[in-house]
């Protein structure tokens, strides 16, 4: 894992945790009482106006303005989370280990990615996007990734802080789990972040065993 310095000179605390193991996909009851509950929690506690003083999204809005991109028009993944709930919509339920990534994405309130670890070839780069990358985001089809921070491995890119692609999205035969926690604000929260992760992956996906990273160069 390493990230450009491109990144690091416009936004000097941008950091991300990884954690990686294996884990069978499959349906969780009661991980979707546990959303219903969040789901209801952030509808009460946050207005459409409010979302964008959460101070870990805030802070990641100013990261995207530093990079030159108008973060009310392309919004960071966890942003769209928190509008979603706060206009009283439900998130998609898709399987266990995707909505943990959802849940661990709104407790933490950084932008989360869950990948198919062995759909990644070679190193990860994190670098920004440019105008002449073909991205195709999960159900969105091609997405302008020009100047978002975004994962690339020796095939190209695979995700970014606001939309993965399909190439390395889980499906019902994943079973090597790649997680990113992307910070705008410093690595100091992220050893909180790690720990709340393995929590939700031990209790709805039976995750015993985790390989943890951090990094910020």
């Amino acid at each position: 894992m390493k990230i450009d310095k491109e990144i690091r000179n416009k936004v000097n605390d941008f950091s991300l945790a990884t954690l990686s193991f294996s884990s069978q996909v499959k349906h969780n009851e009661e991980l979707d009482r546990v959303i219903d509950e969040v789901e209801k929690e952030i509808n009460e506690l946050y207005r459409i106006e409010d979302v964008i003083k959460i101070p870990n999204i805030l802070s990641a809005r100013n990261g995207y303005k530093s990079f030159g991109k108008d973060p009310s028009r392309y919004r960071l993944a966890v942003e769209s989370l928190f509008r979603r709930l706060a206009k009283g919509n439900k998130l998609y339920r898709i399987n266990n280990v995707v909505d943990c990534g959802n849940l661990l994405s709104l407790k933490c309130q950084k932008s989360v990615a869950v990948l198919d670890h062995d759909k990644i070839q070679g190193d990860i780069y994190v670098r920004l996007g440019k105008k002449d990358d073909n991205y195709y985001g999960i159900g969105r089809g091609k997405i302008n990734i020009d100047r978002i921070p975004l994962y690339e491995d020796q095939v190209g890119p695979f995700g970014s802080t606001t939309s993965d692609t399909e190439r390395t999205m889980i499906t019902d035969n994943s079973k090597n789990i790649l997680v990113l926690i992307i910070s705008f604000n410093g690595r100091d929260q992220l050893h909180h972040d790690i720990e709340i992760a393995k929590d939700i992956y031990r209790k709805y996906c039976n995750v015993k065993d985790f390989k943890i990273g951090i990094y910020d160069k």
